[in-house]
This record gives structure tokens, sequence and C-alpha cells, in this order.
């Protein structure tokens, strides 16, 4: 059985959805959890309001994490937005806003955690949320799948740098999972159930599917630099699939 060592927490978007799963399983683990969201909410310890996006708001939530929990063990960087945009159509600014929470935020999500463990001389494991989108290439998510894409390759260099610290890096890549970003696609006639017949496992994702694997790897001591997809087996399918599920 896998075992997680109490310690400190902090998860971005912890107010809700995969981010609060990842806070309830850290606490009955018996780590003391800090939240990182825009809206108050979850099972956390400790909710702080931040917009991650902001770098002095997040500076500050991390100094406050570090003063009155101590420094964190198990960092979850799961804040994200979403949008769909043809491409065509697809703004600067739109651009921006996405990368900015998607990629930005989470490479200085990554930084001040490793900086706050070797400070402290905490051994840790760092989880970023990417997506099936990272992976895939679906129309009119340009700006969403190249963040969810650079996260891989962000998850990689930093966990070779890392490692020699005592710093593991990971990340996850959920499927379909229904979250409060994805709860408007059951008003959706057909969406949700042609969305589970897409997954070999014949139903779409719960937010603790995928606190499942991000506890799970924090506790596997002997793996860095993997992107695990948690998708039910959806990145199985091939072309040939896909056309006839359309």
């Amino acid at each position: 059985m896998l075992h997680l060592e109490p310690g400190v927490g902090l998860i971005t978007g912890g107010a809700s959805g995969m981010g609060a799963a990842v806070c309830e399983r850290l606490k009955r683990a018996g780590c003391r959890v800090a939240s990182l969201d825009p809206k108050r909410g979850g099972p956390a310890d400790l909710e702080l309001v931040c917009d991650v996006s902001d770098d002095g708001a997040l500076d500050a939530a991390f100094e406050r994490v570090v003063r009155e929990l101590g420094a964190p063990r198990y960092v979850f960087a799961s804040a994200g937005v979403a949008g769909s945009v043809p491409f065509l159509e697809l703004a600067a600014g739109e651009w921006d806003r996405v990368m900015d929470v998607n990629l930005r935020a989470v490479y200085r999500t990554v930084w001040l955690s490793a900086r706050a463990m070797v400070a402290a001389g905490v051994p840790g494991s760092i989880v970023v949320n990417g997506s099936s989108a990272g992976r895939v290439a679906d129309t009119g998510l340009a700006h969403y799948s190249v963040a969810k894409a650079a996260l891989r390759q962000l998850v990689r260099v930093t966990a070779r740098e890392l490692g020699p610290r005592g710093i593991r890096v990971n990340g996850v890549a959920p499927g379909f999972t229904l979250t409060g970003l994805t709860a408007p696609t059951a008003d959706i006639p057909g969406f949700l159930e042609n969305a589970a017949k897409r997954v070999p496992l014949g139903r779409v994702g719960q937010p603790d599917d995928i606190a499942q694997a991000v506890v799970a790897l924090f506790a596997l001591g002997w793996v860095s630099g993997e992107t695990l997809s948690v998708d039910g087996g959806q990145h199985l399918n091939g072309p040939n699939q896909r056309m006839s599920e359309v």
C-alpha cells in the first residue's frame, strides 16, 4: 500500500473540483493543507483568496503559507482557466489570459514551491495539472492546448534540475472530468453520453479520479519527470475511433 508521510500540502485551485479533492485526500493522510484560489471554499485548513496570475498576490500567499503552516512538502499546481476560440478569431488578449494562468502561474508555483522546499531542507513532491489537450490537436483550443503541452516539458526540465535537491516533479493529464469548469456541458443534449462513449472505461472522470492519481504520485518516491494520463484510457483511441464517434 502506498504511504504518504505527513507534511504541508499546497494546492492552487483548491476551492473546488480536482484541487478540492486533492485537499481532502491530503487531509485524510494527516497533512495540513493550504488552498490558493480566487474563491473561498473546499476543505483546506488555510484558505487564501489569490489570483495566481498576479505575481504579488502569489508571492504573498506563499509567504503566508510558510509562515503559518511551514514549507510545503506536497504541491498540486491545479489552478487553470478554460477557453475555446477558433484560431482565426483568437485575439492576443485571450491568448495571454489563458497562458498567464495555465502556464506562467504554474511555472511560478513550481519555482516558489521549490525555493521554499530548498530553504527549509524539506524533500518535496510537486504535481502539475496538465490535460489530454496537451497531447491531441483539438480545434478551438490553440492557446489552451499549447499551454498544457508546454507543462509536459516544464515537468521534465524541472524534474531533472530539482532532483538533486530531493524534489520530484510530475504531472497528470486528465481527460474530460466533471468540474465547475465543465459543468455547463451537462446542458448540451447528448454531450456527456457521447463523451463517455469515447472512454474505454465507459464513463467521464470525476475530481476524485484525478486526486487519487495526484496523491499516488506524491507517494511514489522513485518517480519523477513523468506526466500520467488520467483519462480512463481515452488517450489510447486512434483516429478511426474518433471518426466513428463523430
